[in-house]
């Protein structure tokens, strides 16, 4: 998920994308502690996406 791609997002599209993320990384989280997850790299992927998205929403006079 690039910045370019999310400056051109809206505002709800920009929620709607982070509350995927927010599953993907409960989802994570749960194989993680299960020792099911083969892909560790992945949580650091999502947590600094969301933290992108969350940075675009605070810009854009969000929440």
């Amino acid at each position: 998920m690039s910045a370019e791609s999310l400056k051109e997002k809206s505002i709800p599209e920009l929620e709607q994308e982070l509350v995927e993320l927010l599953k993907e990384q409960f989802n994570l989280r749960m194989q993680h502690s299960t020792g099911q997850l083969k892909n560790t790299a992945r949580i650091k992927t999502v947590r600094r996406s969301i933290a992108r998205i969350k940075t675009f929403i605070n810009m854009k006079g969000g929440k």
